[in-house]
């Protein structure tokens, strides 16, 4: 018999009564790792938690009377827990609102849990049909696919009585391309035999803030579409992007942004920065914009950097909390394993 095998033979001897001893422990990390692995490939290959979304909810969008209808508008939830809820509630008590719209920032990032995650949270609290337009946010991950396969076309127009409204895909940050810009002003063109026309996208036009503040489309390519929105006699402007309220005029034509749903704010002025939704009411050509504010942190600096980390701290646990403990626990056992080994 070979001299090496009665080197290695006490080995496989000490390695069989370890296994022995640790076989509770070992199986549990088995186990842990096992249900991890399955976790992950059910999040990977389950079905989409919705499908050709915007065309539905756009049937199921009821109005009694043609010249009068109410909606909301908000942005910037990205898979926040109370406020997004809280919202929702208050959104789907008020009987006179016929639709919601989201701005984007629907979630954190584009990965399918996170969007699951969010369609959970309108299943248990708003029974209306809601819409969206796509946000940076929601391309992180290579997410702009899975958007489209969840919700439908990226950029949108719709008609309701004697309104028009369009929504817009400037999630990239840097403008329209050529193709949506010839969409738009073909969809401006068809809007002027409506008595009023609505512009709904993520990132705003301009920074109200000013000065060092940028978190805006580019100079020369928002001064490209006020023009337009100006020619064609856009009746109001809606965007988020900006954690906040703002409201005012860009180069005559009425805006408002509205990134209060529940992501982080941006600043301690009690004026802007606080959570809210847009209640906009519509009557003989008419928009009249309602500002609901919701509970908000305190306006202190200190308060605003522990409410922020908590926010994102209580989102990971509430998507990925179960393959957190799983992987606390396998690193666990596998660090009692080891120790007791060494022991």
């Amino acid at each position: 018999m070979n001299k090496n095998f009665f080197r290695v033979r006490p080995l496989i001897q000490a390695i069989k009564g370890d296994f022995k001893r640790q076989l509770l422990r070992i199986g549990l990390f088995v186990f842990c790792v096992l249900l991890l692995v399955a976790i992950e490939c059910w999040d990977h290959f389950a079905p989409l938690p919705a499908h050709d979304w915007m065309a539905t909810n756009l049937k199921k969008i009821k109005v009694n009377q043609q010249n009068e209808i109410s909606f909301a508008v908000f942005g910037d939830n990205k898979n926040s827990f109370t406020t997004f809820e809280e919202l929702l509630k208050h959104i789907d008590q008020d009987h006179d609102i016929a639709f919601a719209l989201d701005l984007g920032d629907l979630v954190y990032d584009g990965e399918k849990e996170k969007y699951r995650y969010f369609f959970n949270q309108l299943r248990r609290n708003l029974h209306l049909p809601i819409l969206t337009a796509i946000g940076n946010h929601e391309l992180k991950e290579n997410g702009r696919g899975l958007y489209y396969d969840i919700f439908g076309p990226f950029y949108y127009s719709f008609q309701i009585g004697n309104n028009y409204f369009i929504v817009l895909d400037d999630a990239n940050e840097i403008g329209l391309d050529f193709w949506q810009s010839r969409w738009l002003e073909e969809e401006l063109i068809k809007s002027q035999h409506f008595s009023t026309r609505f512009i709904f996208m993520h990132v705003p036009l301009f920074d109200p803030r000013g000065g060092m503040y940028k978190h805006c489309l580019p100079e020369r390519e928002a001064h490209k579409l006020a023009v337009l929105f100006q020619k064609y006699r856009v009746t109001h402007i809606f965007a988020s992007h900006i954690h906040g309220y703002f409201n005012g005029q860009w180069q005559g034509v009425p805006y408002t942004i509205t990134g209060g749903a529940g992501a982080e704010l941006y600043g301690i002025d009690p004026s802007h920065f606080f959570y809210h939704y847009l209640k906009v009411k519509v009557k003989d050509g008419t928009a009249q914009i309602q500002v609901h504010r919701l509970p908000s942190p305190d306006y202190e600096w200190l308060d605003r950097l522990g409410f922020i980390a908590w926010l994102y701290i209580y989102a990971f646990i509430r998507i990925h909390g179960i393959e957190m403990a799983l992987f606390l626990i396998a690193a666990g056992l596998l660090m009692l394993t080891l120790r007791s080994r060494k022991t």
